[in-house]
């Protein structure tokens, strides 16, 4: 006779291990945060004028993308 009983109580019907993942959530939250600190830090340093140019390549790119979206949802 084979074995049918569940050695592992802890886990429920149809739980697939959903730790892991929450493990590698915080991990790229964590991560995330860092990268963002670090570039916040690097952007507070640039003198004016860099900043500027910043600032209109970022318009620019969210203007095409807005439009790109308004045109295939033809708003």
């Amino acid at each position: 006779m084979a074995d049918t009983t569940n050695n592992n109580l802890s886990s429920k019907p149809g739980d697939t291990g959903s730790e892991p993942d929450a493990g590698r959530a915080v991990l790229v939250g964590v991560l995330g945060g860092i990268i963002s600190a670090a570039g916040y830090l690097v952007y507070q340093r640039l003198p004016d004028e860099q900043r500027d140019r910043l600032h209109k390549q970022v318009r620019g790119l969210l203007e095409s993308r807005i439009n790109e979206i308004r045109e295939n949802f033809n708003v």
